[in-house]
């Protein structure tokens, strides 16, 4: 009995300090690709000694940070323990290997979130751990590990970003009047949600049509310093000379993707404002997708009209599908919806939402899930 009463609330303490590594990581969302967000806490006596994260990549990573604030102290680190999201990198990439560094620094115990899918690490680390003699336990708030770097997982397995598509509509399914008005579906607290959500995201995808018809500027509105690269892609290049997308900070950058010789006028006025455009034979969602996971992209979202949405879809560029749905009624044959044709002609073939949740946001709703 007593036993079983030690495992919990060993497992209980085990969670909490997991718990901590996730807070820790997520101080760094959006800005860690193309590495994972990763925390790490080492704890002496039921204290924490030493805690840190990583932050982008190039710098150093969440164990080095949280080992030496544990070395100021000037504790003898042999019983105590450091708990990590993610499993301890042991190859040399732009830094050297975790799993060294936690046995250099002579520390008894390390707790795993969830096992690393990258190759180059792959069990490695822990295993490298064992070999030295430290106590090892894996598996600890695994499923939360997971889902916190889901899109580090999706590259990790497919060398493509992990696709986000997102949508506001009506209750009657409209994205916009029969004129085309749009402005505003959801309200505020809905739409901060929404900037929220861009926070985590590398990238955000949008079409030429969205460009002409909505102008949107495609960045977090001050919640976060952060801001994804904006990307327009667009098959005709036929874009308005002004919008918001061309305005370019140091933060707040614009990508153009098209095909080779369109509208070369406009294309080396948006090159004067330090718009990068980017030319292919093939601006299809799998070519664009490709290109964005070369740059190291972990997660994109895709904020456009129906027809690139349907495209991604078909092309299952896209993962995960938050709906964002307002109590209203529009009303029209003609008035456009969030997603356009797949191609689908029986109910039995519609696209089926896993995991789906639903949760009210102000006077609006969200359903997210994943697609198989």
């Amino acid at each position: 009995m007593l036993d079983n009463i030690d495992k919990q609330v060993s497992s209980d303490l085990h969670d909490r300090w997991m718990q901590r590594c996730i807070d820790l990581a997520l101080k760094a969302r959006g800005q860690t690709a193309p590495n994972p967000m990763v925390g790490s806490v080492i704890v002496k006596n039921g204290q924490v000694i030493g805690e840190g994260f990583h932050p982008k990549a190039g710098e150093p990573h969440a164990e080095i940070f949280a080992i030496r604030a544990a070395q100021q102290t000037g504790e003898d680190l042999r019983d105590a323990t450091l708990y990590v999201n993610l499993e301890p990198c042991n190859h040399h990439g732009r830094t050297p290997p975790c799993s060294e560094a936690i046995i250099q620094a002579g520390i008894g115990e390390v707790v795993i979130g969830a096992i690393d899918s990258n190759p180059q690490v792959s069990g490695t680390g822990r295993d490298r751990l064992l070999a030295a003699g430290v106590k090892v336990t894996t598996g600890v708030l695994e499923q939360q590990c997971l889902d916190l770097n889901e899109a580090f997982f999706h590259r990790m397995k497919t060398n493509l970003p992990f696709g986000i598509f997102k949508y506001a509509m009506t209750l009657d399914g409209k994205i916009a009047t029969t004129s085309g008005h749009s402005y505003w579906i959801t309200g505020t607290e809905a739409r901060r949600v929404v900037h929220d959500l861009r926070i985590g995201c590398d990238a955000i995808i949008t079409g030429g049509n969205t460009v002409r018809l909505d102008n949107p500027h495609l960045n977090t509105h001050g919640l976060s310093s952060h801001s994804p690269l904006r990307v327009v892609v667009s098959e005709s290049c036929d874009l308005p000379n002004e919008a918001n997308l061309w305005q370019i900070t140091d933060v707040e950058k614009t990508l153009l993707i098209t095909l080779p010789d369109r509208n070369p006028q406009l294309k080396q006025k948006l090159r004067d404002r330090k718009v990068e455009i980017l030319e292919l034979d093939d601006i299809s969602p799998e070519f664009v997708m490709q290109e964005l996971g070369k740059r190291g992209c972990n997660t994109v979202l895709w904020e456009c009209g129906g027809r690139l949405g349907a495209a991604a879809i078909k092309a299952k560029m896209v993962q995960k599908i938050y709906a964002f749905i307002a109590p209203k009624l529009i009303g029209g044959f003609t008035a456009p919806s969030p997603i356009d044709d797949l191609g689908l002609t029986l109910m039995t073939d519609a696209f089926s939402l896993v995991r789906p949740q639903f949760q009210q946001i102000g006077t609006d709703f969200l359903i997210t899930g994943y697609l198989d």
